[in-house]
């Protein structure tokens, strides 16, 4: 039988894409976070965190597939509350057995990602679309297959910047460096 929370993380879920889409459509969603994205996501963090206090993380077994999926986006898209970001991370790898795989693996990526720090799944995308770099080029495809994740092609693995890389991409936006120091995500 599916939690009671089920049906509403869903539409929380829901909410956030319809959101994304709105504001895809009239061109408000690549000029940084968008106020609007933003307070609807801090909304849905703090439901969650409401609904993580009293049943844990929403998990396949307690909530659904569907459910324990929407949970994981509304964590994933939790940008400007880092401390969220990294709890629940800390519940889905405890819970791994009862939760997507992949989204363990999209989380684990972008919580470095926004700390600057190298991913190891290849998730996460460069503002030019490129992959943003990576712990270990060589491991990528074998843990992006433990993880369900398809493999990338040698052209792909290829064209990942080095880890030194870094501070260079990371310095090209400083709105940007502006905004994760005031949200935590860097000192």
């Amino acid at each position: 039988m599916k939690d009671k929370f089920s049906e509403e993380l869903v539409q929380l879920a829901e909410k956030d894409l319809l959101m994304r889409e709105k504001l895809l459509a009239i061109n408000k969603l690549s000029d940084g976070y968008h106020p609007e994205m933003e307070k609807l996501h801090k909304e849905n963090a703090q439901r969650l965190k409401e609904i993580i206090k009293e049943i844990g993380f929403p998990t396949i077994s307690k909530v659904g597939e569907k459910a324990s999926d929407a949970a994981w986006l509304i964590v994933q898209h939790s940008i400007a509350e880092p401390e969220f970001m990294k709890s629940s991370y800390k519940l889905m790898l405890e819970n791994s057995a009862d939760v997507n795989l992949k989204h363990l693996a999209f989380l684990f990526d972008r919580i470095q990602f926004f700390q600057g720090k190298p991913q190891k799944f290849g998730t996460q995308l460069n503002s030019d679309g490129t992959i943003y770099p990576v712990i270990n080029k060589n491991e990528i495809n074998g843990l992006r297959k433990k993880n369900h994740l398809p493999e990338l092609t040698q052209e792909k693995i290829d064209s990942i910047l080095p880890i030194e890389s870094i501070e260079f991409i990371e310095n090209q936006n400083a709105d940007y460096i502006i905004w994760r120091k005031k949200v935590g995500w860097k000192k």
